[in-house]
């Protein structure tokens, strides 16, 4: 299976490098159409997004090389070379959640109900994302055989590229972008509630992406690893616990306030 989608000879366009971008695009189009239902100011969103994006695809490649160093510190212009993988969506949270809360205290905008709005748009970049590693065969699960790939009546196509070598592999790419696809859905309905708080869209997220990422990055088998423990499965128990605790006290308060659906023009 070829990595490259459109070769001109003297310049390639990876498939990895196609899908990241669409991810980054669906992703934006649903936030901004969230933006205006909310009556919120566009301009700030899109300085948001066009910043806080640089600072997600550093912050995603520095994770990613910091838990590879032993690699990168001897191939360091590799570093550079994202077309080839190697962005750790983490990274990207910590990266691009360093920068929101800058930017979001800088112009006196909310921060939770920003973020509420951004989750939305970026669970189904993850789930649009993942598909970058399967053209660039990686982030796959262990060995499995021809049939179980079968009886999961899988495109063909899919079947053929988790043959990497002599073996096949667990599609983990497919079950978390299925996953992430289910809850890009779940968190549509729910954001729409009469009674849904500011900061449950985002507690949410955090729950429901958490548990599908500690159960798939079970499978796989290119963890990013603190000593002998995987760190995206420590990240999502994380994720679960701060979901959990925030949701909870939203539940707390009344039905009426804080409502997420309550439409209020921002002081900018």
């Amino acid at each position: 299976m070829s990595r490259v989608f459109l070769d001109l000879g003297f310049f390639q366009i990876y498939w990895y490098s196609l899908l990241i971008a669409l991810a980054l695009f669906v992703g934006i189009v649903i936030m901004l159409l969230e933006v205006r239902r909310q009556k919120m100011s566009e301009d700030f969103f899109i300085n948001l997004i066009f910043y806080g994006t640089i600072f997600a695809i550093i912050g995603a490649r520095l994770y990613y090389v910091l838990f590879n160093w032993s690699y990168y510190s001897e191939h360091v212009i590799e570093i550079l070379e994202i077309w080839n993988g190697g962005l750790a969506i983490h990274g990207a949270m910590l990266g691009g959640g360093i920068f929101t809360i800058f930017y979001c205290k800088k112009c006196n905008v909310r921060f939770l109900k920003v973020i509420d709005i951004i989750v939305v748009g970026l669970i189904v970049g993850q789930a649009i994302g993942r598909w970058g590693n399967f053209f660039n065969q990686e982030a796959y699960g262990g060995v499995v055989s021809l049939e179980y790939l079968q009886g999961l009546h899988l495109p063909e196509f899919i079947i053929n590229g988790m043959k990497i070598g002599a073996n096949y592999y667990h599609p983990t790419f497919l079950y978390e972008s299925l996953w992430n696809i289910l809850g890009f859905i779940i968190l549509l309905i729910f954001r729409r509630l009469r009674y849904t708080h500011v900061g449950q869209v985002t507690a949410l997220y955090m729950i429901w992406y958490g548990i599908g990422r500690f159960f798939i990055e079970g499978l796989r088998t290119d963890s990013l690893m603190l000593g002998s423990l995987r760190m995206a499965q420590l990240v999502s128990i994380g994720m679960v616990v701060v979901g959990l605790v925030l949701f909870i006290q939203k539940l707390r308060m009344s039905r009426f306030d804080d409502q997420y659906n309550k439409i209020e023009v921002p002081n900018q």
